[in-house]
C-alpha cells in the first residue's frame, strides 16, 4: 500500500514552501516531525532568505540544500555557510537560538534556492541535553554507488552505511539518484519510510509517482525508476508516543512549551552571536 502525503504550500512572497510534515494523514515519520521543501526559487539581488533569530527546544534541525546557500548563525557562536550536499545538524536540547540568512556576496547578485528543512524530535531522555551543532561537508558523508544508483547517506544508518553524526533514535535520510529501469531497494524494512520525489518518475507497487510527490511506502515495496530520478528517502523507527509541536518547540509536556514561550518573550534565551539586533516574536494565539 502506498499513501500520498499532500503538502500544504505556503507563498512567502519571495518564494514558496511545501510543508510535507506534519500532515493530516501522518504527524511524524520515524523521529521526523517537520519537513519543508523550500523553493525552488530564483531571487533578484537584495532578495532571498532572511529568517531572523528564533529559538528551539526538544528537537534537532537538519538543513540540506539541493541548490543555493544559507548562512547559519547560532547562540553557540557558530557562523558558517551551508552549500548543496552538506549537512547542518543543530541539536537544540534545552534551548538554542539561531538565524538563517544569506551572505553579502549571495545577496549582491541573482541567486537560487532549493532544499529541505527537517526537524527531528528528541526522545524524552535526551530532550533537555545541552545544545550542540555540527556541520559535515558532502565529501565526508558516506556514499553508495552501484548499477545506476548514487546514494548519499546524510544522517543515520541505511544500505549498510553509517553517518558520523550522533543521532538519538534509529533514523535515516538519503539523497538518491537512479537511472531509468533501476529497481530500487527500500532501506531499513523494520522502520518507517517516506519518499520525496524531487525529480523524475517512479512506479511504487504499481502506482505512478511524479516529481513533487511524497509517499509512505511499505517495507516490501517494489520501487521502479521510470526515468532518471532524484529523491529523498527518510524515516526511522516508529514512535508509539508522539510529542507536542508548537511553533519552534517540541516537547512531551505542554507546560514545558508554555515555559519556553514565556522565556523567549522575556528575552531569556541566549542571543545569536553576531546577529542579535532583531528577532521573531512568539506568534499571537
Amino acid at each position: 500500500m502506498v499513501k500520498h502525503l499532500e503538502p500544504v504550500v505556503t507563498d512567502l512572497g519571495e518564494f514558496s514552501v511545501a510543508r510535507i510534515l506534519p500532515n493530516s494523514e501522518k504527524r511524524m515519520v520515524g523521529p521526523f516531525v517537520f519537513l519543508d521543501h523550500m523553493g525552488p526559487a530564483e531571487f533578484a539581488p537584495g532578495q532571498g532568505v532572511n529568517v531572523r533569530p528564533h529559538p528551539h527546544i526538544g528537537l534537532a534541525t537538519l538543513t540540506y540544500l539541493i541548490t543555493g546557500s544559507i548562512l547559519h548563525r547560532d547562540s553557540l557562536g557558530n557562523c558558517l555557510e551551508i552549500h548543496p550536499g552538506d549537512v547542518n545538524w543543530m541539536v537544540a536540547g534545552k534551548g538554542i537560538t539561531h538565524s538563517e540568512r544569506e551572505t553579502l556576496e549571495t545577496l549582491a547578485s541573482q541567486h537560487s534556492l532549493n532544499g529541505l528543512q527537517c526537524w527531528v524530535a528528541l526522545p524524552k531522555e535526551y530532550a533537555e541535553i545541552d545544545p550542540s551543532f555540527e556541520h559535515v561537508s558532502r565529501f565526508d558523508l558516506p556514499h553508495y554507488l552501484f548499477e545506476g544508483v548514487s546514494a548519499r547517506l546524510v544522517i543515520g544508518e541505511a544500505y549498510g552505511l553509517e553517518s558520523r553524526l550522533k543521532t538519538f533514535s534509529p533514523m535515516f535520510l538519503l539523497d538518491v539518484t537512479a537511472n531509468q529501469g533501476v529497481k530500487l531497494a527500500r532501506p531499513n524494512p523494520d522502520q518507517e519510510c517516506l519518499i520525496y520525489l524531487e525529480e523524475g518518475g517512479l512506479r511504487v507497487d504499481g502506482l505512478v509517482i511524479q516529481a513533487g510527490a511524497s509517499v509512505l511506502v511499505e517495507p516490501d515495496a517494489n520501487i521502479e525508476v521510470l526515468r532518471f530520478s532524484r529523491m529523498i528517502l527518510l524515516g526511522g523507527k516508529q514512535w508509539e508516543s508522539k510529542p507536542h509541536l508548537e511553533w519552534n518547540f517540541v516537547s512531551f509536556d505542554r507546560n514545558r512549551i508554555a515555559a519556553a514561550a514565556a522565556q523567549w518573550e522575556r528575552g531569556e534565551f541566549p542571543p545569536v552571536i553576531g546577529d542579535d539586533d532583531e528577532r521573531i516574536p512568539f506568534p499571537a494565539s
